[in-house]
């Protein structure tokens, strides 16, 4: 199987993105190589270290690594300012100083945490992503984006901080549960629509092999969303204009998310978030129905959700679109697509327009 090597262009601060079934196995003695910390503590939630812990400290260990674990309760609603704290007067405890390094080894949740972490820590320790869902793996783990929810909004609280590698292991996909799949998905489409027609297409022809995880379609598929995302975080690392349109879906459907108490999860969310995106750039003359309607089906043909729960309380909905981090001045940016392949930055949308889209059953 090939293995794929990329590259996040950032000057001083650019990190290699390592792709390969089966990568797990050789992290140690690459990141022996590398020097980037004296010792390690990996980060994961307890489901992951259960599956894949003893495996990827055996790597760690056989290389010479002073390596240790902590773990944390599974899920998003232990990415918050509480478990922080507690992971933070762990470190302590062990005796973790600046030239420790940690190991965000996990989904998104892991990744966001265990990188606010290092951010934090000691005003900045280094740390490395191993991502183990398809959502980590084409998005989460690339960028820097760091952060924790608090009870006002998503990601409200965070720093923009750098790994120093990202190893990404395609073996490990075929343990995740279906319903994370298919919310790793829904990122992978949000590519093809902001930023690529062709891949989008490859993604509508190789939607049985993308659900089946044939391991060629699943590495190409995943190479591409890295290669995008790294080009994009390379030219705008802090969002302060190109790299919004990664959050194509995620004003709406991080509110979503979040009205939900967070039983919704990431992914689905935002499936729900990109057709009332669609349907915004709609309403707006922006894009054409049928345009907006076949990337809705390719939504709804991957098994993802494509409307706000029935009895979701739209007002609260409308009051985390509002408290959205990516707002500026109390004006709540959208982006919307002028065809596949295209996107626009707005913050022109009226009240009756968002209303419009939150009702529509």
């Amino acid at each position: 199987m090939s293995e794929y090597t990329l590259t996040v262009g950032l000057g001083e601060r650019s990190y290699p993105i390592f792709i390969k079934d089966g990568i797990m196995e050789t992290i140690g003695a690459d990141l022996a190589k590398r020097n980037i910390a004296s010792r390690y503590v990996v980060i994961s939630d307890e489901y992951v270290a259960k599956l894949y812990g003893t495996t990827l400290m055996a790597t760690l260990e056989q290389a010479g690594i002073t390596v240790e674990m902590l773990t944390f309760p599974r899920g998003e609603a232990s990415k918050n300012l509480q478990v922080f704290a507690e992971l933070s007067s762990k470190l302590a405890q062990m005796g973790v100083d600046r030239s420790s390094g940690l190991i965000a080894f996990g989904g998104g949740v892991t990744g966001d945490l265990v990188g606010f972490l290092a951010a934090t820590y000691m005003r900045g320790i280094p740390f490395v992503q191993i991502p183990t869902t398809l959502l980590a793996q084409v998005d989460s783990s690339v960028g820097g984006k760091t952060g924790v929810d608090i009870p006002e909004g998503k990601n409200l609280v965070g720093a923009f901080y750098q790994p120093k590698v990202v190893y990404i292991d395609t073996a490990v996909l075929t343990t995740l549960p279906v319903e994370e799949l298919l919310g790793g998905v829904a990122e992978v489409i949000k590519y093809g629509v902001i930023r690529d027609y062709q891949f989008y297409c490859f993604l509508e022809k190789n939607l049985d092999a993308i659900l089946a995880l044939n391991p060629v379609v699943i590495q190409e598929m995943i190479r591409t969303c890295c290669k995008i995302k790294a080009e994009v975080v390379a030219e705008d690392e802090r969002e302060a204009d190109l790299r919004r349109i990664l959050n194509f879906g995620h004003t709406i459907g991080h509110a979503v998310e979040a009205a939900s108490d967070f039983s919704l999860i990431h992914g689905h969310a935002v499936a729900i978030g990109m057709v009332a995106a669609l349907r915004l750039a709609v309403s707006s003359g922006l894009c054409k129905r049928k345009e907006a309607g076949r990337v809705a089906t390719l939504i709804h043909s991957f098994g993802l959700p494509t409307e706000i729960p029935e009895g979701m309380d739209r007002e609260r909905i409308k009051s985390y679109i509002k408290t959205d981090k990516k707002s500026i001045a109390g004006s709540v940016f959208y982006i919307l697509p002028t065809t596949i392949g295209e996107v626009i930055i707005t913050n022109e949308l009226t009240e009756e327009q968002i209303d419009a889209v939150l009702q529509k059953k």
